[in-house]
């Protein structure tokens, strides 16, 4: 699981923030997202167009309040 991933911080983290994530973007467009506080735990793969349906949700507020 330690591969050689440059990590980014989310812009919404904050020093309050309670609620992080990393992302690492890996050559065949695929995202890897792990939880900022736990950096040695589990980490989730989402496909290139997976992720971009994701995000677009998220802009488009489509996800409510999780």
């Amino acid at each position: 699981m330690n591969e050689d991933l440059k990590w980014f911080k989310s812009s919404y983290s904050g020093q309050a923030s309670t609620d992080c994530v990393e992302l690492a973007f890996l050559a065949n467009t695929a995202v890897k997202v792990r939880d900022s506080k736990a950096t040695e735990g589990p980490q989730r793969t989402f496909k290139g167009r997976a992720w971009s349906a994701f995000i677009q949700a998220v802009r488009d507020d489509e996800l409510g309040a999780l």
